[in-house]
């Protein structure tokens, strides 16, 4: 799967950080998002989702509800088929507008959902 990490940060402590390189482990092609990184673990990090030259399958949340709500166009633009809530992201306006344009929410970590073989 085509799987982009909003959010991914290059420090190891990071859940996100551990999720660009656990997806990468479990064979998932990833695409880091970060406006100001430009590798983690040997991963090209891109600018933003509109950026990223691959159809996307799943989005990764790793940011606040006060910075995704300004990412809406660009999710709805990527048209994931899944957008992934991890804790602390949770963001009710931005997961009806996903729902209403069919794409499936989830609330998990992604971490949680990798090691147990969910995701």
């Amino acid at each position: 799967m085509n799987v982009a990490i909003l959010g991914a940060s290059n420090k190891p402590e990071r859940y996100s950080h551990q999720a660009v390189v656990l997806l990468a482990k479990k064979g998932h092609a990833v695409f880091p998002i970060h406006p100001a990184l430009a590798e983690i673990e040997g991963h090209r990090v891109f600018k933003s989702l509109a950026d990223v030259p691959e159809s996307l399958d799943v989005v990764t949340m790793y940011v606040s509800p006060s910075h995704s709500t300004g990412m809406a166009d660009a999710i709805l633009a990527a048209k994931p088929s899944r957008v992934i809530f991890n804790p602390g992201t949770e963001n009710p306006e931005l997961e009806a507008k996903l729902a209403d344009a069919g794409i499936e929410v989830v609330h998990a970590c992604t971490l949680v959902l990798l090691r147990t073989g969910q995701f």
